[in-house]
């Protein structure tokens, strides 16, 4: 099934170059807000008028005489200043959503008119990176489940995504850590190590970070500590076993750490995703002599630098991009430099994404400028920030607990959870005293309520424009009214229930493309919903905003309402039942596909 905006915005732009071949404008076709708009409206007439300094509706005019769409719409119109208004067959929509029904019986894969990328590219996502020897905190939460969500929108479109975890693994902190463990801390009270046999930890990731809080108060105040850590650093750097011995073992714990929480979270990282600042390490010397035989390194005080047309300091200053420093250590900025080297010349990356929030945009400025400068990445990879704001309190400032430290990202799934519980055993409750269904067993209520906390939490956030600050609500996220994961979740469930109650298999009317049967203007008008997914995905994909999908789907199960509530489904018959069975199984699939790109599960029964 093609994307109907880009169908249409293909046939206006041929009819606006017909009209006026000289003159070029883009067609800016986009969905109506109002049906009474019509369907689509196509706003690039009045752009076309400015340059033919003309009036708008006689341009418009003029592109609809030209414009060639009787096959799939039934009325086109100018309306205000030059704005042309497009309203869909009615046929061609029942022919469309038919075909969008059927289930390919070969890859039996569920595309819902979604057709795959014409030109695949290899995408590499950057996201998550949390620092290791430290739990992860709800400051990871958006870069994980942004990141996590566009990947999976991204492979659905049919393109090679490469997720790449690039945890902090590296430095400084990981020297002075083991130098405190292994000579302040009492080795023997901290671990039993036998060489070659198999460790059996008694530390665990908070304890490292009870360590490594004594150690930097160590390192400030005592410059013979400070001086032993630089010395593990270097040992560390120069591949020495017993240092390296403990850091693998922080490593370890920590990344263990971290699967569990992507685990508990539904993301799909995995170990194969770990791709820390280490993996650069033995390149970082050879970045800084390309750097250097490029011309681009300057010396700053000691300190090896790169300053790049454009960026200057508030005082007007050049401002320096450091790459190394005066006792020739190496900066983030030298690490990204070699994983972008890594990510166009191993990985093959037409894109590379890195979800960072927004306060990192100058250096990821800086870093990709410095990229094209040195060559590193030619101008045909796109390096792109997808930044995001800042999780908020009720309070209007950053996301804390009440005594004021960071909250624990596991702490935040288990209260989600927690909170969840006790929503899923108020509403059984009601609805088994109502007689409105049968109590579900406690392994249930712990699956449900797991997927409604987690989807609270992940819909709350991704529901937002992700480069605006949002406030975290337990009420408002946990809502079974408005734009909530519950609700989204409440509504698929509610389809599902109409096959249960009819004694229909919802598998059995997707082996057919016959058109389907839209009598009712509210059958019509869930039809058009439907159809809207393949383009809604695309738009989500380019301006890499998960929200547009999910403000989407939260319009979808409005429009699904508004049928269900005008045309009876089991009490009709016949044909007239298999088509309204047919819209109410395309939305259920439509509404699990799209929350699934989003990394959130639905529920047969809530």
């Amino acid at each position: 099934m093609p994307n109907v905006q880009h169908l249409l915005d293909s046939r206006v732009t041929a009819a606006m170059r017909a009209a006026f071949p000289d003159v070029q404008a883009p067609a800016i076709v986009q969905s109506s807000q109002d049906s009474k708009f019509g369907d689509y409206q196509a706003n690039g007439a009045m752009a076309l008028a400015k340059q033919l300094k003309a009036k708008p509706r006689d341009v418009a005019a003029a592109v609809i005489a030209r414009l060639e769409v009787s096959d799939l719409a039934d009325k086109v119109e100018i309306a205000g200043p030059g704005f042309i208004n497009i309203t869909l067959r009615p046929d061609w929509v029942s022919a469309e959503i038919g075909r969008t029904n059927k289930v390919d019986p070969q890859s039996l894969e569920d595309r819902l008119g979604v057709e795959r990328a014409e030109k695949p590219e290899t995408v590499v996502v950057d996201y998550s990176a949390p620092n290791l020897a430290k739990e992860m905190h709800v400051g990871h939460l958006r870069s994980t489940i942004i990141g996590d969500a566009l990947a999976r929108m991204l492979d659905f479109a049919g393109h090679n995504v490469v997720r790449q975890n690039h945890v902090g693994d590296w430095g400084t902190q990981f020297g002075m850590l083991v130098a405190h463990l292994q000579h302040e801390s009492g080795i023997d009270v901290g671990y039993r190590i036998r060489r070659g046999q198999p460790w059996e930890p008694i530390l665990t990731v908070p304890d490292f970070e009870d360590f490594y809080r004594q150690a930097k108060q160590r390192f400030d105040s005592s410059p013979s500590f400070a001086d032993r850590a630089r010395e593990f650093v270097v040992k560390l750097q120069g591949g020495d076993h017993d240092v390296r011995v403990w850091w693998l073992e922080i490593l370890r714990q920590s990344l263990d750490h971290c699967k569990k929480v992507y685990e508990k979270i539904g993301v799909l990282l995995t170990d194969a995703d770990i791709r820390g600042e280490s993996a650069y390490n033995n390149d970082l010397p050879q970045v800084v002599e390309d750097l250097k035989a490029k011309g681009l390194l300057k010396e700053s005080e000691g300190a090896q630098c790169v300053f790049l047309p454009g960026f200057v300091a508030k005082d007007g200053s050049p401002l320096p991009l450091l790459v190394q420093k005066s006792d020739e250590g190496y900066l983030y900025a030298t690490t990204d430099l070699a994983a972008i080297r890594y990510r166009v010349g191993k990985l093959h990356a037409d894109r590379v994404l890195y979800v960072v929030d927004a306060r990192q945009a100058q250096h990821f400025q800086m870093v990709f400028a410095c990229a094209r400068l040195a060559g590193f990445a030619p101008e045909s990879v796109a390096l792109e920030h997808i930044a995001f704001g800042t999780m908020m309190g009720t309070d209007g400032r950053p996301f804390k607990t009440r005594e004021g430290g960071t909250v624990k990202l596991m702490d935040l799934l288990d209260e989600a959870e927690k909170r969840a519980l006790d929503l899923v055993t108020r509403k059984n409750a009601d609805d088994v005293a109502a007689a409105k269904a049968a109590p579900f067993s406690d392994d249930q209520m712990k699956d449900i309520a797991h997927k409604v906390g987690i989807g609270a939490v992940k819909y709350a956030d991704l529901s937002q424009n992700r480069t605006s600050d949002y406030v975290f609500s337990w009420e408002k996220m946990l809502s079974l009214d408005g734009n909530t994961a519950p609700y989204m979740q409440y509504a698929y469930a509610r389809v599902r229930s109409i096959f249960r109650k009819g004694g229909h298999e919802a598998e059995e009317h997707r082996a057919d493309d016959s058109e389907i049967q839209l009598d009712d203007p509210k059958e019509l008008a869930l039809a058009k919903a439907i159809l809207r997914f393949a383009e809604v995905l695309d738009r989500a994909i380019e301006d890499y905003r998960p929200n547009v999908l999910a403000a989407y789907l939260y319009d979808l199960a409005g429009a699904f309402t508004a049928f269900y509530d005008a045309c009876p489904v089991i009490q009709s018959e016949g044909s007239l039942r298999a088509a309204r069975l047919k819209l109410c199984d395309l939305t259920a699939r439509v509404i699990a596909r799209g929350l699934g790109l989003l990394g959130i599960e639905t529920i047969e029964r809530m």
